[in-house]
């Protein structure tokens, strides 16, 4: 994709949107983002956890 496609498509974005709507936007893109990487950290923490009690039981 070059930068006329990108243009296209920020285009077609603010018209759906709205401009006023756009900040709004990027900040729910982002706290989503943020919120789906802090649930995969947190979906492989407890395995290794679990694999160290086991280890220490031993």
């Amino acid at each position: 994709m070059g930068t006329p496609e990108i243009l296209i498509v920020v285009g077609i974005i603010v018209l759906v949107f709205g401009a006023s709507q756009l900040p709004k936007l990027a900040r729910s893109l982002g706290q989503a983002k943020a919120e789906f990487e802090k649930g995969q950290s947190e979906g492989t923490a407890p395995s290794s956890k679990a694999e160290t009690d086991k280890s220490d039981k031993d």
